[in-house]
């Protein structure tokens, strides 16, 4: 698909092959995935107060430090783990890594309850992608719903703009701009 791609959302770094890979292969396109899930939701709440990009251009170093975000492996993490990814180079928050090992556990106890995280957040649209484009907002009801659940569960860094960017990254929002040639699956 993203050879074909020519008009792409204006928020897209042309200068940055990542970037542009992300927009035109992932961004936007419905994900199922448990790890994959798991993955953007630690690297979304991450993003919080800083740019994707700047996520994105350590996602690399992220995987290998949060074991390919293994969220079995990181919910047994300890405060020596904690210690040891503060000198990796990642996004080093203290209450950021912290929140991850506790969204793991979460995250875990979602899959059981649900049979899979995939069926909990897709649930909540009954399986529906929204199209709507990035420019228009940065929470939505939707998101608002998802956050407050997620919050009563236990997650930190889930508020409802870092959740309405998570739904947009997993494809439930597609939020390409209308001129984009991802808009609406193109």
């Amino acid at each position: 698909m993203a050879e074909n791609i020519v008009n792409r959302c204006f928020w897209v770094n042309m200068k940055n092959p990542l970037y542009v890979k992300y927009h035109d292969s992932e961004w936007g396109v419905a994900e199922h995935s448990d790890r994959m899930l798991f993955e953007l939701l630690i690297l979304e709440g991450f993003q919080a107060g800083l740019s994707w990009e700047c996520v994105l251009n350590k996602r690399d170093a992220f995987k290998k430090a949060f074991d390919d975000f293994d969220a079995e492996k990181i919910s047994r993490y300890d405060e020596e783990k904690c210690e040891w990814l503060l000198s990796q180079p990642i996004i080093r928050n203290r209450r950021k890594i912290k929140a991850c090992v506790t969204n793991s556990r979460v995250f875990l106890g979602i899959q059981k309850e649900f049979g899979s995280f995939d069926a909990y957040i897709w649930g909540f649209t009954n399986g529906q992608v929204i199209f709507e484009s990035c420019d228009i907002r940065t929470t939505s009801p939707l998101s608002d719903e998802i956050s407050k659940d997620l919050k009563k569960r236990g997650m930190a860094f889930v508020g409802s703009t870092i959740i309405y960017s998570y739904l947009q990254a997993i494809g439930i929002i597609n939020g390409h701009i209308m001129g984009c040639d991802c808009y609406k699956g193109k």
